[in-house]
């Protein structure tokens, strides 16, 4: 078996950096490099490394978990008194009344849905797999 040729000095990797992951996330990170036919720490530094370079492909391609956590409870925030006008438009129509907000309060209904959709659509595509 041949030996592999050591690397120049100046191309030697001396830094080693630690991550922290849990027990999903490291079978995913095996699969991946064993895929590719490299070691866990070759494929880290490779993976890392590119998404160092490219830095503003990276952030726009990641949807940081904060973000995601920060949209989801806004959306929240807005769903609840859209929830209760709703409820107040039927209680009138179904006492056989006019409702003359009820146009107003299906259009906040509308918005607060393509806001869902665009986040969906949003998490979607940061979660699929580049190929």
């Amino acid at each position: 078996m041949r030996q592999r040729e050591r690397l120049l000095a100046e191309m030697k990797r001396m830094h080693q950096p630690s991550c922290r992951m849990n027990d999903d996330e490291f079978q995913l990170l095996s699969h991946a490099a064993s895929a590719c036919r490299m070691s866990i720490a070759g494929f880290l530094a490779h993976s890392a490394l590119k998404a160092a370079r490219d830095l503003a492909h990276t952030e726009a391609e990641i949807a940081t978990h904060r973000d995601m956590v920060r949209e989801l409870f806004a959306l929240r925030r807005a769903l609840g008194p859209i929830g209760n006008n709703l409820n107040q438009v039927a209680t009138v129509l179904n006492s056989g009344a006019d409702a003359p907000h009820a146009r107003a309060v299906l259009d906040a209904v509308r918005r607060i849905a393509q806001r869902v959709e665009d986040f969906t659509q949003r998490y979607l595509e940061t979660e699929a797999p580049t190929g």
